[in-house]
């Protein structure tokens, strides 16, 4: 629940837009109100067959007349009150004594009543001889007009009512729609933040999930706190102060198995949330295993798998419909107990209230329930505001599930947002000067918090200006290295330096701007050509571009094989280029960025010899004055190198030129012979 009142909070900044929907949801509850009340001069006026002046002009009359016989009551009861007290002086019987007491203290409850019943109805002739002047002037005196009035009045009610019923929905829309907005934005900030093993064990598919579906929960939860959750209490809170007014003894009595009503619905309440839950986590399972499938389709297709993937998905949407049912039952249990426990309440006010009326009682099971007997047009306007109770109470049982919903995303969206992240920017950050001289590893170690160590003591020092191959075998820390480098993760112990400044102290957006990066997987978004060579420079001319471009030995088949040049489209991933183009747009994309140090990591591993040759021929003329980083295990990459480093078990095992490790390192010749192999 505490996270939901976190995202609330983005609510809770619009305190204009959020107060004109309380005020709107109190102007549709008190109209509510009005238009059930309109019940009252119908039965009590106008189908006795008078006008509302005539009305009260007979009741300033009936109200006094009641008032004098409450007082003779009261008088006379007094004079017996004196004769028993008489008696009681005289007595010495203690039977008699006992009997007499009880009779005074009978008489003192009766007079007591009598002069309540006798203020209350002073009062209201009082009242009434008021309003009577301004009645007279202005009110119908015959029934039909008298009616006219009444319904032209509700009319207006309910007309004025929709309107602020719309605004209301209106503000409300608007409030949650921002509100998710506002959380979409912060948890997409906080999802680019988190760290890289995350997007492996939570997987991408997670992520939407939360940022679609969860979010669209969220929304509707907001929507039901600062609508119906609002709008619907006020409605009942109006239609029982009603009640009250006309007999609040009663109400109280009605309302008898309300502790029973709050502990059914507490009770389910935590059974919906628990249940919402495991179907998001369900649906997530879903979002995954669609993910992994369409990913994979050509596999899938090659080795005929298709019926195999159609009953693994039939068992995951078979876990996600149980669990659905589920909460589907729990919202149908709260609504039979919502709806069964309000019609019991509505029989008890009926049953009491019929006595009351039918018997003419003031009093029930000797509780003194009000000073004069009910009419028949208050009881039926009571029964009537419970009713009007009663269905906002029916609409928040059919809201409640979302609610728990809304609460069950909330709780799923915040665990990434509240998610501690390892690396952090400094306190303080400090600057290095460009170009750098020299890039550091000193005793760096590294192990993932779920997995065994990666690097263990590794020193490595690259001068400004130098290109350093780094092989290794499979699992030996190679890209590990470069993920410390453009500080993705953090060493678990050692430092990585700039000339002498730890990395930790420089702000990763300025470390980042000194790195261009090129992956074993290139990333094409689906834009143009010339905004994929400037992501991460949009700054950037056209023509500064173009001529990272040619630097690439990208522009002749930019110019030549794509339909607008510099303005095609790519489509998604770059299915419209091959592995050779998409890879030199990536290399144009880092020359772009006139970077420091250039990352190639397995950059050329999966392009055809033409495109790698061509790349090759970019990278020589591009890596002059700057800070190469290679990992490979092709040849003719290491012919690139200046210096090449041999990773074993997380460590530097030996480094130096490629003649001298050709001559005395046993790996690195296996791999120059395979490369040359695999070549020929």
């Amino acid at each position: 629940m505490k996270d939901f009142l976190q995202v609330l909070r983005l609510v809770l900044r619009r305190r204009w837009a959020l107060g004109c929907c309380l005020l709107s949801s109190l102007l549709v509850a008190l109209l509510w109100g009005a238009n059930i009340s309109a019940v009252f001069p119908m039965v009590e006026v106008i189908f006795e067959g008078k006008g509302a002046a005539n009305y009260i002009q007979t009741q300033v009359v009936e109200n006094e007349r009641k008032a004098n016989e409450a007082a003779q009551v009261v008088r006379d009861l007094q004079l017996r009150l004196v004769e028993i007290e008489a008696a009681q002086r005289a007595s010495l019987d203690d039977r008699q004594a006992t009997r007499l007491a009880a009779e005074r203290q009978d008489l003192d409850w009766r007079i007591e009543a009598e002069q309540l019943k006798e203020t209350t109805y002073q009062k209201s002739a009082e009242t009434l001889r008021w309003i009577e002047p301004w009645a007279s002037r202005h009110l119908p005196t015959t029934p039909f007009r008298t009616l006219v009035l009444v319904v032209t009045l509700l009319i207006a009610a309910t007309v004025i009512k929709l309107i602020a019923l719309t605004i209301n929905l209106m503000l409300v829309q608007d409030l949650s729609q921002r509100a998710a907005m506002q959380m979409r934005e912060i948890f997409f900030r906080r999802a680019l933040r988190q760290d890289l093993e995350h997007y492996g064990e939570a997987g991408s598919s997670a992520l939407t999930s939360r940022l679609t579906g969860d979010v669209n929960d969220l929304s509707m939860g907001i929507s039901i706190v600062v609508g119906r959750l609002v709008r619907e209490p006020l409605k009942m809170i109006v239609c029982l102060v009603g009640a009250g007014m006309i007999c609040w003894r009663l109400l109280l009595l009605t309302f008898i198995v309300a502790p029973l009503v709050g502990f059914v619905i507490q009770a389910l309440s935590r059974a919906i949330r628990r249940s919402s839950r495991r179907v998001m986590e369900e649906m997530t399972q879903l979002y995954g295993m669609l993910s992994e499938m369409f990913a994979g389709i050509r596999i899938v297709r090659a080795y005929n798998t298709e019926s195999y993937e159609r009953a693994r998905f039939r068992q995951g949407a078979g876990k996600y419909y149980r669990k659905s049912m589920k909460v589907a039952f729990y919202n149908a249990a709260s609504r039979f107990a919502t709806e069964a426990l309000g019609t019991t309440i509505i029989c008890i006010g009926l049953l009491a209230g019929g006595y009351l009326v039918l018997n003419g009682e003031t009093s029930l099971l000797g509780i003194q329930m009000r000073a004069t007997p009910l009419s028949v047009g208050e009881m039926i306007l009571f029964f009537g505001l419970l009713i009007g109770a009663s269905d906002p109470a029916r609409k928040l049982s059919d809201v409640w599930s979302n609610l728990q919903r809304g609460i069950a995303a909330s709780e799923r969206l915040m665990e990434v947002v509240n998610a501690p992240v390892r690396v952090r920017e400094p306190a303080n950050p400090q600057t290095v000067a460009r170009p750098h001289q020299m890039l550091a590893f000193h005793n760096v170690n590294f192990s993932y918090p779920t997995g065994p160590q990666v690097l263990e003591n590794l020193e490595l020092e690259i001068p400004h200006g130098q290109s350093l191959a780094v092989v290794g075998p499979n699992g030996s820390g190679k890209s590990t290295l470069v993920s410390l480098l453009c500080r993705f993760d953090d060493p678990s112990c050692g430092e990585v330096t700039l000339d002498g400044i730890s990395i930790r102290d420089i702000r990763s957006r300025d470390l980042r701007k000194r790195i261009g990066l090129v992956t074993q997987r290139t990333v094409i978004f689906d834009d143009t050509i010339l905004n994929n060579i400037r992501y991460g420079s949009p700054r950037a001319s056209r023509e500064d571009a173009i001529r990272a471009a040619r630097q690439a030995y990208a522009d002749e088949f930019i110019q030549s094989k794509t339909p607008a040049g510099y303005d095609s489209m790519l489509g998604t991933a770059g299915t419209r280029l091959s592995g050779g183009q998409m890879q030199r747009l990536a290399l144009a994309r880092a020359f772009l960025r006139n970077p420091d140090i250039l990352v190639l990591d397995e950059a050329t591993s999966q392009i055809d010899i033409e495109s790698e040759q061509l790349i090759h021929t970019a990278l020589a003329e591009f890596l002059v004055g700057r800070t190469g980083i290679m990992i490979t295990h092709r040849s003719s990459t290491l012919a690139l190198a200046d210096r090449v480093a041999v990773l074993e078990h997380g460590r530097v095992s030996d480094q130096g030129s490629p003649d001298e490790l050709l001559c005395r390192n046993a790996f690195f010749r296996s791999l120059c012979g395979t490369s040359q192999v695999k070549a020929a």
